[in-house]
């Protein structure tokens, strides 16, 4: 994302502040180039939701204020922002003529603590059908912005540790959370279900609870299938097929819905919560041939919602995938169903920037697992729609008005730290000399940056 002209010349912070709190805001100047040449400006703050002045006089949006130029070249005032919006600050010299135009943010109470983490909850390295391997897909990822990322290769938990241990050695800001997408084996033509399911940040392997590709590639050790060395045994394939057939006795499936399929999903979406993690609902539209899930089944699975949060947006640059996924949930919601949501590249081509069409941004007070799991179970989430230069953002009203804010006054700023990071991890992954040293001195920037842009 480019960063504005005028954040270019200029630097205003915090940028996020809590509403009707008096709060000191800095406008500095970036350069001798946009030092401020006159003593004193007025400064103009209009919220963007109030109408244009000139038609709703009444509502008295514009406030000025009398500002002065600091001995270090900066502005300063104190003012309490009245209400959760967006605010635009004008600068006016003597002359009346308008020398900039800045932005800053008022969230109420429930977002105020609540920082803007940028991620993916969906991917692939060569561990399955990736290219890159664990280890330089995540620096890619970092390279483009990422705070928080899982490695979700098919039917492999182990992927997801191992890029854990690779850097456990060095100081990284990207979150490396656990994760695998999960797919039972389909022992014959009685027992399929090929409706795809994340388990983000699970504390155990769902695969590795049955001998499959996982088991049958790393075996059985514990450290490989769970988080902290704790998960349930192995059990065969022929057993897990007669638990699922046990389960479907008791659920109510209406005739016409595949009831194993939806049973195994039910089963694999009831393990990921046990685990501590979230299970999400991949790409029902996506194309592979036809359209991956019968409509029927889909309509089933949203109204029963076994699910923790469904990726309406995905990997997929084609209108059916996204377009569906996002006409889909809002029709839910105008029907009652309320469900969280994610955005996820499911890349397989890290190096390959058609393939980061999607993310997500979760509003959390740490990038933590945890934390990010809470939030986004919590509604704190929106989906985010890189696919064209002009990006799209799915989900509340509420926070696709501040991510949008985010986007254009805080993203492009962060993305470029995060850039540097990702080129040093990079290095480090190549074992190249220094790099180790690099991370060390880069380590920690991200979070003063969220210290300085953001009020609480």
């Amino acid at each position: 994302m480019k960063i504005l002209p005028e954040l270019l010349n200029y630097d205003i912070f915090p940028k996020v502040v809590s509403e009707n709190k008096e709060t000191l805001i800095t406008i500095k100047p970036l350069g001798g180039h946009a030092h401020f040449e006159e003593k004193e400006y007025t400064l103009q703050i209009l919220g963007l939701e109030e109408g244009a002045i000139r038609n709703y006089k009444d509502r008295k949006n514009m406030k000025k204020i009398l500002v002065k130029v600091d001995d270090d070249k900066c502005i300063r005032f104190k003012y309490a922002f009245p209400k959760e919006q967006m605010y635009y600050l004008r600068l006016i010299k003597p002359d009346g003529k308008e020398l900039v135009e800045l932005c800053l943010y008022a969230v109420a109470p429930d977002l105020a603590g609540r920082y803007p983490f940028m991620g993916d909850l969906h991917f692939h390295t060569s561990y399955s059908d990736g290219r890159q391997a664990p280890e330089i897909a995540v620096a890619n990822c970092r390279k483009i912005g990422y705070d928080f990322m899982a490695i979700t290769d098919h039917e492999r938990y182990y992927p997801s540790l191992y890029v854990k241990d690779f850097y456990k050695d060095v100081p990284i800001d990207l979150n490396l959370v656990p994760g695998e997408e999960v797919h039972l084996a389909k022992a014959d033509e009685d027992h399929i279900n090929d409706i795809h399911i994340v388990n983000f940040g699970g504390e155990y392997s769902i695969n590795a609870m049955f001998e499959h590709i996982h088991i049958k590639e790393v075996g059985d050790s514990k450290k490989l299938r769970s988080l902290y060395g704790e998960c349930p045994p192995v059990k065969s394939i022929r057993e897990m097929n007669e638990m699922i057939d046990r389960l479907a006795e008791k659920e109510d499936i209406p005739e016409g819905i595949e009831r194993y399929a939806y049973t195994a999903c039910k089963f694999i979406f009831d393990e990921i919560r046990k685990a501590n993690g979230l299970g999400i609902f991949c790409h029902p539209y996506w194309l592979s041939n036809v359209q991956q899930v019968p409509e029927t089944l889909l309509d089933f699975m949203m109204e029963k919602q076994p699910f923790d949060a469904f990726e309406v947006l995905g990997g997929e640059n084609y209108f059916e995938h996204n377009g569906y996924q996002t006409i889909r949930y809002y029709e839910d919601l105008a029907k009652g169903r309320k469900y969280p949501i994610v955005g996820s590249t499911d890349c397989h081509d890290s190096t390959n920037p058609d393939r980061f069409p999607c993310k997500t941004i979760v509003f959390s007070r740490r990038n933590e697992r945890k934390d990010l799991i809470s939030s986004i179970k919590d509604f704190y989430s929106v989906a985010v729609d890189t696919i064209s230069a002009e990006y799209r953002i799915v989900g509340d009203l509420r926070l696709v008005k501040y991510a949008t804010f985010l986007m254009q006054n805080y993203f492009p700023i962060h993305d470029d730290l995060c850039f540097e990071e990702g080129r040093a991890m990079k290095a480090y992954a190549c074992g190249e000399e220094g790099s180790k040293e690099t991370l060390e001195f880069l380590h920690g920037r991200c979070e003063k940056l969220l210290k300085k842009y953001f009020a609480f």
